[in-house]
């Protein structure tokens, strides 16, 4: 009798199909993704700020307030203490 070579695989075969051929898939990918992470993190995700804040990339700098601040406010509180002094002015006149 002729042995069968049609459906059995040889040894190396099998490890090659199910050992590594599907540890260089796996290896092919995850180096994909690894180099995608590595282009986004480098071109964008380092200039957003939430990104920034998360990874304690960068110290939040907090400016002193300007001095013109509330210049609207003042402005209508002079104008309130002007119309004040003028009432006050016209009842010293009477």
């Amino acid at each position: 009798m002729e042995p069968s070579l049609g459906c059995s695989l040889a040894y190396t075969d099998r490890l090659n199909l199910f050992v590594v051929r599907p540890l260089l898939a796996l290896s092919f990918v995850l180096s994909f993704l690894i180099l995608g992470w590595c282009l986004a993190w480098k071109l964008l995700l380092v200039h957003v700020p939430l990104v920034q804040e998360i990874f304690g990339l960068k110290k939040k700098h907090y400016l002193p307030k300007p001095v013109t601040r509330h210049r609207f406010s003042r402005f209508y509180n002079t104008l309130s203490l002007n119309n004040n002094n003028n009432s006050n002015v016209a009842e010293v006149h009477y």
